[in-house]
This record gives C-alpha cells, sequence and structure tokens, in this order.
C-alpha cells in the first residue's frame, strides 16, 4: 500500500463510526423475556435455470468439503472443478459431487479455467495470500477462509490486489455475518450495558480431534501427495504425512491456535463494537499436553488494549484458548459495559446486569467502608453531612433486574448466511462483510499475539494505518 493510498487515521475513524450504525434485529418473542432472532440473509434469486454461479474449490481438506457444501446450498451456485494435493482427496470429490467435477493438483489450472466465476480458497495458512492474490488477479471472485494470511507482512499486498482489480473478495470468519453479532451490536449501540469497558472471549476444547490430532490415510505417501508442491515456500523437508495432514500443528504451515480460532473471537468482536483493532498485544501460553510432535502452543491467552475511538469508547479484550480444557470445552464472549453485559454462546446472548451500584446508606455509614475507622465524634458529623446530601439527590432509577435473552432459530447456520452475502456480492456488485481490511484488522492481532508469544514481548498496532509499531 503506498504513502498516498493511506487515509489519514481521523478518515478511517469517521468512517469506521458511520459503517456500524446497526438496523433493528428483527425478532419474535417466544416467552416472557426470550426472543427469537429472524436472520434476514435472502440468497439473491438466480435469473433463470442458466443463471448460474460456477465455483472452484482450491484444497478439499475437512473446511473445503464443509464450505463446498454450504456454498451450494447457495440457489444457482454450481461445483465446477476442485483441486487437493492428496489424489484420495481428489477421488472423494468426485464421489461426492459427481464425475462432471474436474480434479486438478495445480490450482493455477483452475484459474485459468473461463468458466470459473469464484473460488473457495481451503488451503494451509502458508498458501492463502499467494492463491488469493493469483485468483484474483485471475479474475475470479475468492472466498478465503481464515486467517487471511499468515504473515503480517502479508496483508497490505492482498488489500493492494483487491483493490486494483475490484474483485469481489470475502475471508470466511462467519461471525461476520452472523444475526448473533448484529444483536450484540445493536444493544451496544442502544446502550444496552452503558459504556463497554471490557470484553472476554474464549474458546476451549477437550479432545484428540479438537487438538488438530486428525486421521491420516493408510495410502499417504511421496506417489499420492504432491509434497513438493505442498511446501511451497516453507523449508524443504522429506515427506512427512504428519505434517501433511495436521499441518496445524506447525509454524512452518500454520498460525497456530491464534490463527486458527482468535481470529473468530476478533471477528465477532469487531463486528459488534465497530472497532477498527487493538493497539497493544500481549499473548502468553505454551505447550502444555499436546506433545505429539507438534511445535506449536496449546494454550494461549491474549490481552489487548482498545483505544477510544468515535465507534466506541476505550475498552481491553481478554482472549484464551486451550486445547486440554477438561471442563469439557466452550465458546463464549462476555461484553461487559458500565450498566450491564452481554453473553453471547454459539446459540444465544443474554443481556443483563444491574449495572454500577451506588452504595446504601447502612452500606456507607456501617458496612465496609472507611467510615467504621473514623472517630465517633467523626462517624456522627459524617453520617448527619452524607444523609442531608444524599435527602437532596434524585433517586436513581432503577435498574432492569430480569435479563433478556435472544436466541438463533432452529437450524441457523452463520456459514450460509456468510456466503449468502458472497454470493450476493458476486451477482449484484454488493458490499461484502468481511474484505480484505476487515479480514485483515482480524488476522494481524490474532498473528501479532503469536509475534508476542514467541518475542516475550508486548507488540504496538496502528489498526486505522495498518502498521506494526514496535
Amino acid at each position: 500500500m503506498s504513502k498516498n493510498d493511506q487515509p489519514s487515521r481521523r478518515s478511517f475513524l469517521k468512517s469506521a463510526a458511520v459503517a456500524s450504525a446497526a438496523p433493528a434485529v428483527a425478532t419474535t418473542r417466544l416467552s416472557q423475556n426470550v426472543y427469537a432472532l429472524n436472520t434476514e440473509q435472502e440468497p439473491t434469486a438466480p435469473a433463470g435455470p442458466n443463471d448460474r454461479i460456477r465455483i472452484a474449490t482450491i484444497g478439499m481438506g475437512i473446511i473445503g468439503f464443509i464450505d463446498t457444501d454450504t456454498a451450494l446450498k447457495v440457489p444457482g451456485v454450481e461445483l465446477v472443478a476442485a483441486s487437493d494435493l492428496y489424489e484420495g482427496r481428489r477421488v472423494h470429490a468426485k464421489e461426492v459431487y459427481g464425475d462432471k467435477v474436474e480434479t486438478y493438483v495445480d490450482y493455477r489450472e483452475i484459474l485459468a479455467r473461463k468458466d470459473v466465476d469464484a473460488v473457495l480458497v481451503c488451503v494451509p495458512d502458508h498458501w492463502h495470500a499467494q492463491i488469493s492474490i493469483d485468483a484474483m488477479k485471475a479474475g475470479k471472485a475468492v472466498y478465503c477462509e481464515k486467517p487471511m494470511v499468515r504473515l503480517v507482512e502479508e496483508g497490505p499486498e492482498v488489500i493492494a490486489v483487491q483493490k486494483q482489480t475490484g474483485a469481489v473478495f470475502q475471508v470466511g470468519s462467519q461471525y461476520a455475518s452472523s444475526v448473533l453479532y448484529d444483536k450484540v451490536k445493536e444493544l451496544i449501540q442502544k446502550g444496552a450495558i452503558g459504556e463497554i469497558n471490557a470484553v472476554e472471549a474464549r474458546y476451549n476444547r477437550n479432545s484428540d480431534i479438537g487438538a488438530w490430532q486428525y486421521s491420516i490415510p493408510t495410502d499417504a505417501s511421496p506417489e499420492t501427495v504432491d509434497w513438493d508442491r505442498f511446501l511451497g515456500t516453507a523449508p524443504k523437508l522429506p515427506f512427512d504425512p504428519v505434517r501433511f495432514f495436521r499441518w496445524r500443528n506447525y509454524w512452518d504451515y500454520g498460525t497456530a491456535v491464534a490463527g486458527d480460532l482468535f481470529v473468530h473471537l476478533l471477528t465477532g468482536i469487531h463486528h459488534a463494537t465497530g472497532s477498527l483493532g487493538p493497539n497493544r498485544i500481549a499473548g502468553m501460553g505454551g505447550l502444555r499436553y499436546w506433545k505429539d510432535g507438534r511445535d506449536v502452543y496449546d494454550v494461549i491467552m491474549g490481552l489487548l488494549d482498545y483505544p477510544k475511538t468515535e465507534a466506541h469508547p476505550g475498552f481491553t479484550l481478554s482472549l484464551q484458548t486451550n486445547f486440554e480444557d477438561g471442563g469439557g470445552g466452550d465458546t463464549y464472549f462476555r461484553f461487559v459495559g458500565s450498566e450491564g453485559v452481554i453473553n453471547v454462546s454459539f446459540t444465544s446472548l443474554t443481556v443483563s446486569g444491574p449495572g454500577i451500584q451506588q452504595a446504601t446508606a447502612d452500606q456507607v455509614l456501617k458496612g465496609y467502608n472507611s467510615v467504621r475507622t473514623f472517630s465517633n465524634a467523626q462517624q456522627k458529623a459524617f453520617a448527619e453531612k452524607f444523609l442531608a446530601e444524599q435527602a437532596a439527590k434524585s433517586k436513581p432509577k432503577p435498574h432492569k433486574s430480569e435479563p433478556e435473552k435472544f436466541v438463533v432459530p432452529k437450524g441457523y447456520d452463520e456459514r450460509f448466511d456468510h456466503f449468502v452475502n458472497f454470493f450476493k456480492s458476486v451477482r449484484d456488485k454488493k458490499p461484502v462483510y468481511e474484505d480484505a481490511v476487515f479480514g485483515y484488522r482480524a488476522a494481524a492481532p490474532a498473528l501479532l499475539c503469536n509475534d508476542s508469544y514467541r518475542q516475550g514481548r508486548v507488540i504496538g498496532w496502528d489498526p486505522a494505518q495498518l502498521k506494526v509499531l514496535s
């Protein structure tokens, strides 16, 4: 990004404040203080049977099949090609989607096809930036799985190429399209919890598969896996099926827990608060349990400071992922304000809290307070003055005592909503919810948590100008 392309901090903050305005999320009352959230994402209907968006999936691993299945639920979307470096996945793509789907080893053969309108980039993290850039330059719309990049320094080029080509580009972190976080955004803007001052977010797991010990096929070999193409710019090593099928466990190819899961948390938080991101980032953790040859940690905590902007007050964010959470694993958000709190799970949110309370007269004069240490004469004098002042004050309005709960509809899939938004942009040129700039603003703080952990220091970040400061 050239100096002339960098908008001023003030223009960034103003645009963020305007963009953060949230329409009310429609609800249906289910019972007292419990409401169903109504999703309003409706796919753009194809003009006719021949009006198809032809897609190809690059990378047919777990998320490749999940994303493809979800994309094909959107009306007017057709899969025409898929690529993967493991022969078995190419075979399975045809088994699942039919022989008409052409399969490839080299993704560039897909990009050369004129009949491919959009590609889903579902490859290991160290290939995200290069394939996305190549696809946009080839005139394809791109849905790139999170994190958008593996390295912080890769982000500006992806942003620049999206701007230069005008390509539709969506990062695949579906919390940006979730009706839950739309509702959180609305509640925060309405002042339901007063001024936000802290956010807590957790994404914990307690299983071997959750900790990335994925199964390895018995036929994995240099004959069935294009190992050299997989390595790309990574260090050259002899064929290792564990590194290929469990690539997230290694710094050479993945972005560790923060890059995989903190990005989801940051996406939801940035969407709900309208934030551009933090300015100070610290990450701490270690490899505590899953000592299976991996070189990344399995427990990480992040502490991030968000400066005050026109979109929100300053607040502090704590993030946590623990891959050996013996308590069962969980995912939740807690948005804390001066007047209440919003707790968010996978399927619901609750807004509640008495707000910051003023002490009663008994608490001030007889409770856990310094008055009890005064001399008897001073206690009497203080009490007379305090009670007189209290009598002259108007009584504060009572806070709502009953929490309100909002639940998503049965079978709701925020990933589907994210694809609906992507394909609307492909058809109608409407803005995507998570473009390269938004995606980078979610990815960079997660990646800097990694850098902080590995370097043992707090890292400064300019969220408006997208620069590492120290």
